[in-house]
């Protein structure tokens, strides 16, 4: 039982750290990289850049959900941590 809980939150931990290397590329890449506006007129930089941005919300959001999962699967943890200091009764 432990093992698999254990799998779980490996799991969690690699999916949400490969998650922020790509939403930390496509956005890098969005704000330093690519040109904006009408600089990238006519260019085939301007669909790289919408695709990136569409990469950029969807990873976000895929993101959070997987950070709501991490906290979920360590309720416990944060559970016994607030009531040794008394936060939470």
């Amino acid at each position: 039982m432990k093992r698999k809980k254990a799998f779980k939150l490996w799991t969690v931990n690699v999916l949400s750290f490969v998650l922020f290397i790509l939403l930390s590329v496509t956005g890098l890449l969005n704000w330093l990289v690519l040109p904006r506006g009408y600089e990238a007129r006519g260019s085939v930089l301007v669909s790289v850049r919408h695709f990136l941005i569409i990469i950029h919300e969807w990873t976000a959001l895929i993101f959070l959900i997987t950070i709501a999962i991490h906290i979920i699967l360590h309720w416990t943890y944060i559970r016994s941590n607030l009531k040794k200091y008394s936060i939470m009764k």
